[in-house]
């Protein structure tokens, strides 16, 4: 596949109109995460000539580069605003108004939600060393909270043991251990859990977190009001989350709809009002196809999930493996935006 002849003035043209967006984007919004020398090592990696034409692969991932979204530091924090703000204090403030006549008195209104924040904690998604609880730090950060407000999720519950004798106990559970325990809320004064992460792709890991901690905290408590909130989140993994968790509440501050599917029919980054010609969906696609399929397991990302996205902490494997993989069959692959995948070893 070559660039018609008609095109390769504009094509030309086009490559360096894509260099100064994208180095716009990396001075101002992306932490100068795509200076230029790191942008023409990751290009170096489209050299597959039985593909097609080089020079026209590079333009494409160029192209792609230039309509990435990149979450920087400045922009996590302001997200991490919004999410408190928007998904946990409004929703307070606006039901104690809407039970005491729609009050506007601001002393009762603040003296209330400092209520409902004392009977809340906030969590992050994942072990200690995962994004969701690295977040934490910031957002406590941002939002002026007391730390006294964070927990980890093994600090939900409370096990009292009982001492038993071994005969007994063996008899019992077919075990020799000498304590039995009983599970509780340690807090049972808690009327909020606020669950948070960066990102919500399929929504396996909030299914997961349902079935062993968000059950037990409803079995325990069930009015205790249970939310999963996330800065980023697919339309398709949100409403799985909904339709299958204990969550009473599933929100994200920036939902992905189908749109943000790379090379879906309702693609944003393919508008049907291109006219240049030099840029199509079919060339991108069928181009990370070809070189996705050595990078990942799955060649357009995680559960097909043709994403162009990056946190400043972490890239989700739901995007295009062209831009975050490291390692390839042949050889070497520069990335654009490493992946820090979790070891499970």
């Amino acid at each position: 596949m070559y660039l018609p002849k008609s095109n390769i003035g504009d094509a030309m043209t086009l490559q360096d109109e894509l260099f100064a967006k994208i180095k716009v984007l990396s001075d101002k919004v992306w932490d100068r995460r795509a200076d230029e020398p790191l942008v023409r090592e990751w290009l170096a990696n489209f050299s597959n000539e039985s593909f097609g034409d080089i020079d026209q692969q590079k333009l494409h991932a160029l192209y792609l580069l230039s309509r990435y979204m990149y979450f920087g530091g400045m922009q996590l924090r302001e997200m991490l605003k919004v999410l408190f703000r928007d998904l946990y204090k409004y929703p307070i403030i606006a039901k104690y108004r809407q039970e005491n006549a729609n009050t506007t008195d601001l002393l009762r209104i603040n003296e209330a939600f400092e209520q409902s924040l004392k009977q809340t904690l906030f969590l992050g998604v994942g072990n200690p060393s995962e994004s969701g609880c690295h977040l934490l730090y910031y957002f406590r950060q941002e939002n002026g909270l007391p730390k006294q407000r964070f927990i980890h999720s093994h600090e939900i519950f409370e096990r009292k043991t009982i001492k038993t004798t071994r005969l007994l106990w063996s008899i019992l559970t077919n075990r020799s251990d000498r304590y039995a325990g009983t599970i509780s809320l340690r807090n049972p004064n808690i009327d909020r859990y606020v669950f948070i992460d960066d990102f919500c792709g399929s929504g396996h890991q909030a299914d997961s977190y349902s079935r062993t901690i968000v059950e037990d905290i409803k079995s325990f408590h069930p009015s205790c009001e249970v939310s999963y909130f996330v800065l980023c989140g697919t339309a398709a993994g949100m409403k799985s989350v909904r339709s299958s968790t204990k969550f009473d509440r599933v929100e994200s501050v920036f939902e992905l709809d189908d749109s943000f599917k790379c090379f879906s029919d309702c693609s944003r980054y393919f508008p049907t009002h291109n006219t240049t010609g030099a840029i199509t969906k079919q060339f991108a696609k069928s181009m990370c196809e070809e070189y996705g399929v050595s990078l990942f397991d799955n060649a357009l990302g995680y559960n097909d999930g043709q994403l162009l996205l990056s946190f400043t902490h972490n890239t989700p494997d739901n995007t295009l493996p062209i831009f975050w993989a490291d390692e390839h069959k042949d050889s070497p692959w520069t990335p654009m935006f490493k992946r820090y995948p979790k070891s499970y070893a």
